[in-house]
């Protein structure tokens, strides 16, 4: 099924801000992502996530397998997850070993208590470990509209921390933030990280098509939005609840909000920012979602 893209009230401003987007897998998308291959541009970065209910060698062969096919892989690390020092290293390596340590993306992790030595990414950054096996830069998360268990003067200090922190290793950073759904947020939240003085690349997480059914469950996972916003944002039919769901609106409204933060209405300008899709297995429909996006007149 097409989506119709909503027209978007500065197309140039949206069109830039969906260039040199980044998608996320799991380690079983392998054929997910092969069978997208095609439609995905050379050179996109592949998020590759450290869940509970998968291996090292999982993680790892989809770290190779998006290296294989011409993209580049940013494995994640859940330093809760991790068992001992041992445990880390032993990723490391593995990745160095398929030439997928490049790029990391580090995060505290579901567990409410640590598996092991480390209670959030920051711990993992200080460990020293990772330019040892060849990480150059390390990707951090951002909370654009919060964190439920972590209140919001925390969020602020672990971004400052770990931001500084990679600077002080020679690390480059970058951030991935939560998937939102509200503009205005979004936007506040990036001149605030901008005011801070930080200067890292920002990637707005934004959901790809996806069952709206699904699209609501992870929402109420990850503790991010009202269901009656999600479906006023994004204008979802609730007589249709089965249907797919672009991100136009989204992007396209963030785009122009971002793009009239011109210079000399604020100080703060939103730096360089993208967008980064959680695809909810959809790797496929992700894809074709963005080459209509961009193809379509404004």
């Amino acid at each position: 099924m097409t989506t119709r893209i909503m027209p978007a009230p500065n197309r140039a401003a949206s069109l830039e801000l969906i260039n040199n987007f980044s998608l996320e897998m799991t380690g079983k998308d392998i054929p997910a992502l092969i069978e997208a291959k095609d439609r995905i541009p050379p050179g996109t970065r592949i998020n590759v996530t450290f869940l509970g209910n998968e291996d090292l060698e999982m993680r790892v062969a989809a770290a190779k397998a998006a290296r294989d096919l011409g993209f580049i892989p940013v494995p994640h690390v859940s330093a809760r997850r991790l068992a001992s020092k041992g445990e880390l290293e032993k990723f490391l390596q593995r990745l160095a070993e398929v030439g997928a340590a490049e790029h990391l993306f580090v995060v505290g992790g579901d567990p409410a208590e640590p598996e092991g030595p480390y209670e959030d990414s920051l711990a993992l950054v200080n460990t020293g470990l990772l330019q040892q096996f060849g990480v150059r830069e390390v990707g951090i998360g951002g909370y654009p509209e919060g964190h439920p268990d972590i209140r919001k003067e925390d969020l602020w200090r672990a971004l400052e921390d770990k931001t500084a922190a990679l600077a002080a290793q020679d690390l480059g950073a970058s951030i991935i933030t939560q998937f939102a759904f509200d503009t205005e947020p979004v936007a506040a939240w990036i001149a605030e990280v901008r005011a801070r003085g930080i200067q890292a690349p920002i990637r707005v997480g934004t959901p790809g098509p996806a069952g709206v059914k699904r699209l609501l469950g992870f929402a109420r996972r990850f503790g991010v939005g009202a269901n009656a916003m999600i479906v006023k944002k994004y204008g979802f039919s609730l007589t249709n609840l089965m249907g797919d769901a672009g991100p136009d609106r989204f992007v396209n409204d963030l785009a122009a909000v971002l793009a009239d933060r011109a210079p000399g209405q604020d100080q703060h300008l939103p730096g360089q920012v993208g967008l980064h899709f959680y695809t909810f297995g959809g790797l496929l429909a992700t894809a074709n979602w963005v080459r209509h996006f961009t193809a379509e007149e404004g």
